[in-house]
């Protein structure tokens, strides 16, 4: 995770500026999940933010993104590496789709697992 963070300037370099955080959605109580996005100085500099905490499997989960293109998934905390049970790591760089979502031009659909976040970091171009 230290590796990810120090590496990833969208996850660290607006921690105390509004404009490095944005929900994608925060009202999902129906299944317990809340995802955001957060930003770094650069604009290519965008991470997304999926945390289930309930211990359902999420199939087909969708969120909005704001670009077009590959979303790599760079932490998925249900990883064996971590001592999970590797759902959804199948699923390592969904392409978004120009399918409007939680008010974003795009959305990302993939398998959420259980009790678990995942971090997606969006590939420009």
């Amino acid at each position: 995770m230290n590796h990810l963070y120090q590496h990833t300037p969208a996850l660290y370099q607006r921690d105390f500026d509004a404009r490095g955080f944005e929900w994608i959605d925060h009202n999902d109580a129906d299944r317990s999940v809340l995802s955001f996005i957060r930003r770094g100085h650069d604009g290519n500099a965008l991470a997304v933010v999926v945390s289930n905490f309930t211990p359902s499997l999420q199939a087909d989960y969708r969120i909005g993104v704001p670009h077009a293109g590959v979303y790599q998934e760079r932490v998925n905390t249900d990883s064996s590496h971590y001592g999970g049970s590797n759902v959804g790591t199948a699923y390592g760089a969904p392409t978004a789709e120009a399918v409007p979502w939680h008010g974003k031009p795009f959305s990302l659909r993939f398998t959420l697992p259980p009790l678990a976040s995942v971090i997606f970091t969006w590939q420009a171009g």
